[in-house]
């Protein structure tokens, strides 16, 4: 139950269990920035999928139109594929993420988030820079008709705006992740409350037992009988 408590606000959501706000949800910046990243994969596959591969004019073999780099275009459609889905997968867990209420789980998943967007966007980067070299040396006499040319522009261009939609969604996360460790709850003087209560009935405990609480008593009672007197005759 602390725990859940403690889940109340933290890395950046508000009151575990509460009914799920789509207006809330869609105007929340990481989720603009997953949808346009989500786009930008689907183009990417799109182009790449449909334009890339090409053949000359009689020949019945198609090619990469990336310079006949089929890795070029194989890194092209397994990144564009794999973003789509990852996408997906973490628009479905801020929708979610307001769900959860272990304040852990919470960590885990806003530091998962920090991870994946920072390797997606090296992953863009390394893509765009392999697709425009091997389209700046490809030869011209493998495409005379330039078929395809639009498409694997596209291409090498989604995949310079997805290295800063996915280095957006890294930063945006990394600073719910600053947020929730900089709170009270995750800092190290914050102590139980249910601790401090019974460190306080202990130490009421040692009072009572001490010298000093027995020497108070004591004195209260030397008012009350003094046997030094002895037996004092009463006269009738």
């Amino acid at each position: 139950m602390d725990e859940m408590q403690q889940g109340f606000g933290a890395y950046g959501a508000g009151r575990s269990g509460g009914a799920f706000d789509p207006i809330t949800f869609i105007q929340q910046p990481q989720t603009g920035l997953r949808i346009v990243s989500w786009v930008f994969s689907l183009v990417i596959f799109g182009c790449i999928a449909n334009e890339g591969y090409i053949n000359r004019p009689g020949d019945a073999e198609e090619f990469c139109i990336f310079n006949r780099n089929k890795n070029a275009c194989n890194y092209a459609v397994g990144m564009g594929s794999l973003a789509f889905l990852c996408c997906m997968l973490f628009l479905a867990l801020d929708a979610y993420f307001p769900q959860i209420s272990s304040v852990k789980d919470r960590k885990k998943a806003v530091l998962a988030d920090v991870g994946t967007s920072a390797f997606w966007s090296f992953m863009w980067f390394v893509g765009f820079c392999l697709l425009a070299n091997q389209w700046q040396v490809a030869k011209p006499e493998d495409n005379p008709l330039r078929k395809g040319g639009d498409a694997a522009r596209a291409a090498i261009a989604f995949s310079f705006f997805s290295i800063f939609t996915w280095a957006g969604q890294a930063f945006l996360a990394f600073r719910r992740y600053k947020l929730g460790a900089d709170s009270a709850l995750f800092s190290q003087d914050y102590t139980d409350p249910s601790q401090d209560a019974a460190a306080a009935v202990y130490s009421a405990g040692d009072d009572l037992e001490s010298p000093e609480g027995a020497g108070s008593y004591q004195q209260s009672g030397e008012g009350v009988f003094d046997g030094s007197a002895g037996y004092q005759r009463q006269d009738y």
